[in-house]
């Protein structure tokens, strides 16, 4: 009997295995041209989406991305700061009309990523390494500078991004290992959607970057400092958890470059503010929660190494000293989860959800973790929330057709299989769905 047949009999039975669970959770995971002209040098480029499609895929792909890396932070004035001083630079670029947001996201690992119309993502773990607004504008900027160029639209007419980068990683599980579980999906995402950049891109991206932060008022400098901080960053904690310059390659050639920039062509700029006081004072209540940042860190590289002891004790540390922090509760119920201890770890993702009610990955997590329960009228009420809170996930529309199957309401379930397969047809998720619509019946 396969691993299909084995779920079919579990959910008849009303009772799924914790590899079950876990495979639950990770097949519910999202799996979702011609010539231009660059608005920056002016040249004919090749490209893949046209400008309203590089709009539509920040519509359609970021909000999913950003669920992925826990949202938001719930810190209104950071958010605030952050986008406040994003747009006051995306003015100055070459594609002022772009519709450009910023956020500053809950994930602890250093990274910086935007979408291809101008949808920008700053993890809590990069912004509480920084030193300075220089430093911040420069990270901006870099981002911008892929926005302005084109560079996504570009590697989709080479045909180098995979839907999936955008969309979002599907890390559907071949196994109930931690690589299967959503938590770490969130990283590696990100990660995919800026690893095909060329250097001629990440090059092109430092040059224009540099260039709009000195427009803004900022000492070129800033770019140098950025570049260098990140080198220092990926030698002392090299890991999974990677930098920002491992996905956007990093190399001395570039560093000295930006320093060649700011000596000669920007050389005016060095007599500029880099607002060092304000950036503090701006970023304070962040770099209170430093030691939970860091302990949440440290914890997802021990899960990555499937170290759940060693993990769960910085989990436990982050929570001790931040104990409503949304990342922490919601990362302390993924260890729970994968060591098999899913009572305590329901109760970790309770509190997320209660912590952070308008985000939408604990309850996914809360409703594979009831599933575990045997409890599908609460795991659908969980995984219907997520529905709610950000639609279009075909995985979500998996799930529920699973809890749907565990309560007996086979005619239900059919549907959201069907569904499923409208969306998919794809992986071991629409293998499983064709599979009962088979057995039942439904089709041929």
């Amino acid at each position: 009997m396969n691993f299909f047949d084995d779920l079919a009999r579990s959910l008849e039975r009303n009772r799924i295995t914790r590899r079950q669970a876990l495979w639950l959770l990770g097949a519910g995971a999202a799996s979702l041209s011609g010539c231009a002209t660059s608005p920056v040098t002016g040249k004919s480029i090749l490209v893949g989406m046209s400008e309203a499609q590089e709009k539509q895929a920040d519509a359609q792909a970021a909000p999913h991305q950003f669920s992925q890396d826990l949202g938001a932070i719930q810190d209104e004035s950071v958010n605030r700061y952050v986008s406040d001083l994003g747009q006051r630079m995306g003015a100055l670029t070459h594609r002022p009309q772009m519709p450009y947001s910023y956020r500053v996201l809950n994930a602890n690992y250093v990274n910086a990523y935007t979408f291809p119309g101008g949808a920008m993502g700053v993890t809590r773990g990069i912004l509480a390494d920084l030193d300075d607004e220089a430093q911040l504008a420069a990270l901006l900027g870099h981002e911008l500078g892929h926005v302005n160029a084109r560079h996504a639209a570009q590697r989709q007419g080479q045909n180098m991004v995979a839907q999936a980068a955008i969309v979002g990683l599907n890390v559907a599980a071949q196994n109930s290992d931690w690589g299967g579980l959503v938590g770490i999906g969130s990283q590696i995402g990100a990660s995919a959607l800026l690893a095909s950049y060329s250097r001629e891109h990440e090059r092109e991206a430092d040059a224009l970057g540099q260039e709009y932060l000195v427009k803004a008022g900022y000492p070129a400098s800033g770019m140098v400092r950025l570049h260098q901080l990140l080198v220092t960053e990926e030698k002392s904690t090299p890991s999974l958890l990677q930098t920002m310059f491992s996905t956007h390659p990093m190399s001395r050639e570039r560093m000295q470059a930006a320093q060649a920039a700011a000596d000669t062509r920007f050389r005016i700029s060095g007599a500029l503010d880099p607002r060092r006081e304000r950036f503090m004072d701006s970023t304070a209540s962040l770099r209170r929660i430093r030691p939970t940042i860091d302990a949440c860190k440290n914890g997802e590289t021990a899960m990555a190494a499937k170290q759940y002891a060693k993990a769960q004790t910085e989990f436990q540390s982050a929570l001790t000293k931040t104990p409503r922090d949304y990342a922490s509760n919601l990362r302390m119920a993924q260890c729970l989860q994968a060591q098999g201890q899913t009572a305590r770890a329901a109760n970790y993702a309770d509190n997320a959800r209660e912590i952070y009610p308008q985000e939408a990955q604990a309850y996914k997590l809360a409703g594979v973790l009831a599933l575990q329960q045997r409890d599908g009228a609460r795991a659908y009420q969980n995984l219907d929330r997520f529905d709610r809170l950000l639609p279009g996930d075909a995985g979500i529309t998996f799930l529920k057709g699973v809890s749907l199957e565990g309560m007996g309401n086979r005619r239900g379930a059919a549907q959201h299989y069907a569904a499923y397969l409208r969306q998919s047809q794809q992986g071991n998720a629409a293998q499983y769905s064709y599979n009962r619509l088979k057995a039942w019946g439904v089709v041929k």
